[in-house]
């Protein structure tokens, strides 16, 4: 049964969440590094120039990033002279690799086997690539023609995949037919559910996250990009919820601690392909407490979320986020003139 989410907030709590919620500026100073930015507990500063790599690391669109176990962050770009970025901590180079994914898009890193392993979309190979994290390509899948959901290949532009923690994953076709593909631990199609048929809005699947708070209720919690909400699904595609993003834009959800993190491409996208964006962050009962360089969170009197936009000129199109073991935030972003990931230490 789908149930549309109100996320009940009183006036009162509001107002706590919004006393000190303007950025302020640090020891006086006016640039970006000096504001706090986000309300309540999950307040951040940027940590300026922090990976910048210059000529010989070029970047084009930043779509994903992780972190792994060593503490390394882990980029996707679609430049083609190095695909993937590895930084240190520091936002120092560790490695590069990664010639042949044009349209590099999503970005998962999985444990199997005790390694870690990284799951790739391409929107212009229409594939889904398995790899190490050093470059080898471990297995691959195409278009899934024996469904009879697709005419041909091009039609097939897979965003992202979603990974339950037995080793089964989905994939979200994004960027097509707005399909999801489950396959098995072995990699091995199951089924495909969605599309228009399912419900599923054009052009909305885009990211998301499996909410494994539940062992024995594991859902799918999808960002539905231009329709400013997440969806939530069960993992044979009926709707469980929906819950507004009024004003955002999201195009990716990371579950750190309890917390769900989202990524807003823009507030007034696409109609304003020059609008800046913001980072949510939402409690275990999907409530925003926080917007990170956007306006505070307001809920009304129903407890129904009223519009946010961005607030300080710090973001351009954010696209994907990765939360540090020291609560540093990573964003990786769309469309913003070649820009390395912006770092944010929590304070």
């Amino acid at each position: 049964m789908l149930t549309s989410r109100t996320n009940q907030m009183t006036r009162r709590t509001f107002l706590g969440l919004a006393s000190g919620a303007i950025a302020v500026p640090v020891f006086g100073k006016s640039d970006s590094a000096s504001l706090i930015l986000g309300q309540g507990d999950f307040r951040y500063r940027v940590v300026p120039s922090w990976g910048q790599l210059g000529d010989e690391t070029p970047v084009e669109n930043c779509h994903g990033i992780v972190c792994d176990r060593e503490g390394h962050i882990i980029l996707l770009t679609d430049q083609i002279k190095n695909n993937v970025i590895i930084y240190d901590a520091a936002g120092k180079l560790v490695h590069k690799w990664g010639t042949t994914f044009p349209g590099a898009h999503g970005l998962s890193l999985v444990m199997e086997n005790g390694r870690e392993v990284l799951y790739i979309t391409d929107l212009k190979r229409h594939k889904v690539f398995k790899t190490s994290t050093s470059g080898e390509i471990l297995n691959e899948w195409g278009w899934p023609q024996s469904t009879g959901k697709y005419e041909k290949e091009d039609e097939y532009r897979p965003s992202w995949t979603l990974h339950h923690p037995d080793g089964s994953f989905f994939i979200l076709d994004g960027y097509g037919k707005d399909y999801i593909s489950q396959h098995d631990t072995e990699g091995k199609f199951v089924k495909i559910f969605g599309g228009k048929e399912g419900g599923i809005a054009h052009w909305g699947p885009h990211g998301g996250v499996m909410d494994t708070r539940k062992m024995d209720d594991v859902t799918m919690l999808v960002a539905m990009s231009d329709k400013q909400h997440l969806l939530r699904l069960d993992l044979v595609g009926n709707k469980r919820e929906t819950i507004a993003m009024p004003g955002g834009n999201p195009r990716q959800i990371r579950l750190h601690k309890d917390h769900f993190f989202v990524a807003h491409l823009g507030d007034h996208w696409p109609a304003d392909p020059h609008c800046r964006g913001f980072i949510s962050v939402l409690d275990a009962e999907l409530r925003v407490i926080s917007n990170i360089a956007g306006s505070p969170p307001l809920y009304d009197d129903k407890g129904i979320l009223q519009t946010m936009c961005h607030q300080e000129e710090i973001f351009q199109h954010p696209h994907d986020l990765v939360v540090d073991p020291q609560e540093n935030l990573y964003v990786a972003q769309f469309n913003s003139s070649r820009t390395y990931p912006i770092k944010l230490e929590r304070v």
